[in-house]
Order: C-alpha cells, then sequence, then structure tokens
C-alpha cells in the first residue's frame, strides 16, 4: 500500500490508538507520527468522524479518539469512510461509438465492480484489533 494514501494513513492511526482506545491524540502528534502535515491528518480523520469511527473535541485538552472499540472497526469500515477506491473503474462520460469498445467497457466495468465488491468483503473480514494483534 502506497505510504503516502489517506487509506494508509487512517489505517496506521487507527491502529495506534487501537492501543490506547480512550487516549486522546492531536492532529499534531499524529502528523508527527506519521511523515505527513497535520492538515493532511484532519482532513482524513474527519472522514472517520463523520462516519462516526472516531471522535474529535476542541481546545486545549482536545483531540482524536476512538468512538468504537477497536474490535468492532473493520478494515472495510475505514476503506468505505474515505470513499477511496483502490479498483478504479473507467467512469465512461460518453457512450463509445464503437460497438467493441462499448462491449469491452461494459465487460471490464463489470469485473472491477465485481473486484471492488470482493475488496470490501474481504476487508470487512478483519477488525483494526486485528491488524494490532490484540
Amino acid at each position: 500500500m502506497k505510504r503516502n494514501s489517506r487509506l494508509s494513513l487512517a489505517l496506521h492511526t487507527l491502529s495506534h490508538m487501537a492501543g490506547e482506545p480512550d487516549r486522546m491524540r492531536t492532529s499534531s502528534d499524529i502528523a508527527d507520527h506519521a511523515g505527513t502535515n497535520p492538515v493532511v491528518v484532519r482532513r482524513v480523520l474527519g472522514k472517520l468522524r463523520e462516519a462516526g469511527l472516531l471522535i474529535s473535541e476542541k481546545g486545549h485538552t482536545g483531540g482524536w479518539r476512538l468512538a468504537l472499540k477497536p474490535q468492532d472497526i473493520s478494515l472495510a469500515d475505514v476503506y468505505l469512510a474515505l470513499d477511496e477506491r483502490l479498483v478504479a473503474a473507467d467512469e465512461a462520460s460518453d457512450a463509445p461509438a464503437c460497438s467493441i469498445e462499448h462491449a469491452l467497457h461494459t465487460r471490464v466495468s463489470g469485473v472491477l465492480e465485481e473486484i471492488e465488491r470482493s475488496l470490501v468483503q474481504k476487508l470487512g473480514e478483519t477488525s483494526i484489533s486485528e491488524v494490532r494483534g490484540s
């Protein structure tokens, strides 16, 4: 997995959080550990908050913490919360004029959608706590 992807950052961060699920972590601390910018961290973790996986609190003692138990957060939950596809389907803007191109596009799109469904199913079989080994 790319080291700079949003999914990689999210899974890495949540796996660390699983060790101490009630501990608040600042965007700055997470960014320092992950080697990225706090703004990037806030954007990624904001998506996880919107999905109900994280809680954020403002202020001097604020930060981010898990909203659920680590065993209740699957890798699929994280993947879907980020709305990031690893298997990119080619979205056609116009119908191809060539019948072969149209048939090929239809078939390949179907295969990619099937792969994406399989990926989400497989990711759903593993929780953040399992990744951490706890």
